[in-house]
């Protein structure tokens, strides 16, 4: 039996993977995008509604603060529901951040290594014995 903490561990972990080598493969592309997301709030709205709801579901199905690593699983929800409402409440604040943000040369592929990280280590909970 799958428990919810492996279950949502194996499909943030390899998400969280994904979104590292995407960051890393991409880096010159991030300027030029976030440049168009600020001259169309609607798409940082939308996607803070996708990350808002998708946090919601991760707090209702496992918000569990004890028990070693799945705590993990919960913090990533409830840092889901605070990003995606910080998305939908203040979208071209937020773009203008994120343009900040990756003009920091080191932000990037330090971002990309903790998503890695965290999302190889839930990977291998999820899928590992």
């Amino acid at each position: 039996m799958v428990t919810n903490s492996k279950f949502i561990a194996g499909l943030i972990g390899p998400t969280l993977v994904a979104a590292g080598a995407t960051v890393l493969l991409n880096q010159n592309l991030f300027p030029g995008v976030i440049g168009d997301i600020l001259h169309n709030p609607a798409l940082v709205m939308i996607a803070g509604f996708v990350t808002f709801v998708a946090g919601l579901a991760i707090v209702r199905l496992h918000n569990q603060w004890h028990g070693g690593w799945p705590v993990l699983v919960t913090v990533i929800g409830w840092l889901c529901i605070v990003g995606g409402l910080v998305r939908i409440l203040f979208p071209v604040q937020l773009a203008e951040f994120a343009m900040q943000f990756i003009l920091m040369h080191d932000a990037m592929p330090l971002a990309a290594v903790v998503m890695f990280i965290v999302g190889g280590f839930l990977s291998y909970k999820a899928y590992g014995k």
